[in-house]
């Protein structure tokens, strides 16, 4: 793999309720919507543990499993683009994100912009 190891951790706060952070992170759909410009193939409607799909940001591939879904936290292994983890935890309020890898992309800048446009979806609902 080419790239630095990096590793990013944030937490923000967020005007929603944990349901609806969780939903956001875990519906296909709700996913494909604010994780833009990010395309997706094989992205199931609902994220489950051993559900896996790939991403693509221009013509780099990012592999993702599914490696644990819980009630307030969601663990996805990466691959290709990306070697290595991105975990997500949530609650009333809040959401934190731990990302470490392997890769040549800017991971903390991609993971604050992510989290950005998660709270402007979150925003609109």
């Amino acid at each position: 793999m080419l790239g630095n190891f990096q590793q990013s951790h944030l937490r923000i706060e967020i005007e929603a309720q944990a349901e609806a952070i969780r939903d956001s992170l875990l519906e296909g759909e709700q996913l494909k919507q604010w994780m833009w410009p990010q395309r997706f193939t094989s992205l199931p409607s609902r994220l489950k543990t051993g559900a896996s799909f790939s991403s693509f940001l221009g013509i780099i591939e990012i592999k993702h499993q599914v490696d644990l879904v819980e009630d307030n936290c969601l663990r996805l292994l990466l691959g290709k683009g990306i070697d290595g983890y991105h975990e997500w935890y949530w609650g009333e309020g809040w959401l934190q994100s731990r990302l470490e890898g392997i890769s040549i992309l800017p991971l903390s800048l991609g993971q604050s912009l992510s989290l950005l446009r998660l709270r402007q979806h979150l925003a609109t609902r």
